[in-house]
């Protein structure tokens, strides 16, 4: 199994990012071009509970939607998807995200996270390259929370 990983600092406590990420209707509101709909089509966000991502038009060519089923939540840190349906699905076999917001320690950094972005995964389809626009479209997302906190 493969593995690839980035982060982003974000100006927003880690628990304020970690609330962001689990609302569906904050999510789908943040970047739209990116991720146009969030929604638990069973469960309430705990483990075992199926999310379907929609993904807008800047991505659409390369994946359109994701269902995940979460594996573990760590609350306030982090939460690890399966990917169990959709575009990523055809394409690896697992695909294992994580998603975590880790608080930035120090006098100047009260109001700072890192939120990283991992991916587990095995290439099932052939000529398929690693999952490099999911990363680069995963982090350019983590990013826009900092625009977005700023409305919210």
């Amino acid at each position: 199994m493969e593995t690839m990983k980035g982060e982003v600092v974000l100006n927003i406590p880690s628990e304020k990012a970690w609330e962001m990420y689990r609302n569906n209707e904050i999510l789908s509101k943040i970047n739209p071009d990116l991720l146009s709909a969030a929604e638990y089509i069973q469960g309430d966000g705990a483990p075992g509970s199926l999310r379907l991502f929609k993904l807008g038009p800047a991505i659409r060519n390369y994946v359109k939607e994701s269902v995940e089923k979460i594996e573990k939540v760590e609350t306030g840190r982090s939460v690890t998807y399966e990917v169990i349906g959709g575009d990523l699905k055809e394409m690896y076999d697992p695909y294992r995200v994580t998603f975590s917001f880790i608080p930035i320690e120090g006098d100047n950094n009260v109001n700072k996270c890192i939120a990283e972005w991992k991916a587990e995964f095995k290439v099932s389809a052939p000529a398929t390259p690693p999952p490099e626009k999911a990363k680069d479209a995963a982090l350019r997302f983590l990013k826009s929370f900092d625009n977005f906190q700023l409305s919210y």
